[in-house]
């Protein structure tokens, strides 16, 4: 089991390595294709929406064909997407590319997380995540790198060649999946796939669909608006605003990290109440009209509570909804917190327009209100059905 989990780690590491690379590229990409550069929200819209879309449908495949078989496919899926951008003359070129990135993503995402839930300590579900952001931070890194010397096709191979090492690795490691014990392939041959429609049906899961989404748009509303807030608001050079970027993507890390550390000596329920409890006085912070250092200590604070929310409630699925249909409801779980991704940015760019940048800690305080909310009527739920532990 050891082995298998550096290889699940690195597996992680893979799916954060596209997420952030059209990014840090895209300023280098539109200038030489000569496309607008709003145009990058056709490409993260399709790969977001594919990922949505792999996500929720991605349990009866899982079920029939295995997480090692999945995992593997979808990891050089995805490497072959990178390597197609690599080489694409036009931007019509990226968008099926796009579409089998996002495809690829999601399969990943939902096969990995619900093996980590199943079968491993809630530690690992946390550290897991932290490698994630290992990926997510080394794309970038690359692009870097590349635009410096051979320009962004250069980038797009780097990362190819880390994705395909990576795909490659997991295919070597296959054998190492079959070796689980008996007692976990039972529960793999036991599971249940539930339809969108079943699941829309069971108030619980409802529940934890909006919890999912909210603490996503959270997230992604921090990561890419809360460097603009400081500049717009704040009066932040640009540098600053980034490097004021890194402060909360930092305290996200740390916020898993430290989670994970904890696990073994508090529960998880306690631990998702220790994040919204440091929640509330950072987005107080953002909310009064104070300097703007107290704005990054804001949201440093943000990424440290809000960081470990979405891997622990990822790791109680089984314990809340069954081990037989875990696999499904992981699936609509990773599908919705995609759809915050996808939302959140751009509904803080509409109401922003209309009502200016200075709305945007409401904006944050609104969304806390509704997660913890939902978070409270979910507990209320599970103990009604006699399905809260808060020993787990």
């Amino acid at each position: 089991m050891f082995f298998l989990l550096i290889v699940i780690y690195i597996a992680f590491i893979g799916l954060g390595v596209p997420d952030s690379l059209i990014g840090s590229a895209w300023p280098a990409i539109h200038t030489e294709l000569n496309i607008p550069v709003e145009a990058v929200s056709v490409l993260t819209l399709l790969i977001s929406g594919c990922t949505v879309l792999s996500s929720m449908f991605s349990a009866g495949i899982l079920n029939k064909i295995g997480t090692a078989k999945v995992t593997a496919f979808s990891t050089a899926l995805t490497a072959a997407a990178l390597f197609g951008f690599s080489v694409a003359p036009s931007f019509w070129v990226m968008i099926p590319l796009a579409v089998i990135l996002g495809l690829g993503a999601g399969a990943i995402d939902s096969g990995l997380n619900n093996y980590v839930a199943l079968h491993c300590k809630a530690s690992h579900m946390n550290f897991l995540h932290c490698f994630y952001g290992v990926g997510v931070s080394l794309s970038p890194y690359l692009m870097s790198q590349a635009l410096s010397n051979v320009g962004w096709r250069g980038g797009y191979r780097y990362a190819f060649y880390v994705q395909l090492i990576i795909s490659l690795l997991l295919i070597l490691s296959l054998p190492l999946w079959k070796k689980s014990s008996s007692a976990e392939q039972e529960e793999e041959e036991k599971n249940v796939s539930l339809s969108l429609l079943q699941m829309a049906k069971m108030k619980s899961i409802r529940l934890v669909w909006i919890i999912m989404l909210v603490t996503n748009a959270i997230e992604y509303a921090c990561g890419v608006w809360g460097s603009t807030y400081l500049v717009t608001e704040k009066g932040f050079q640009v540098a600053h605003g980034a490097l004021a970027l890194t402060v909360y993507y930092a305290g996200m890390s740390i916020g898993r990290f430290v989670s994970g550390l904890l696990s073994e000596k508090v529960s998880t329920w306690r631990r998702i109440g220790i994040g919204c409890a440091v929640l509330a006085p950072a987005i107080v912070l953002m909310l009064l009209p104070l300097p703007g250092y107290v704005a990054v200590i804001g949201l440093f604070l943000i990424g440290l509570g809000n960081g470990s929310i979405y891997p622990n409630m990822i790791h109680l699925t089984p314990h809340n909804f069954g081990k037989d249909v875990s696999q499904s409801v992981m699936g609509s779980q990773i599908a919705f917190a995609y759809i915050g991704v996808m939302l959140a940015p751009p509904a803080v760019s509409l109401i922003s327009r209309f009502f200016g940048i200075k709305i945007y800690p409401i904006l944050l305080a609104l969304l806390y209100i509704i997660m913890v909310l939902s978070l409270k009527l979910f507990t209320n739920y599970l103990k009604k059905q006699g399905k809260y532990n808060p020993t787990v």
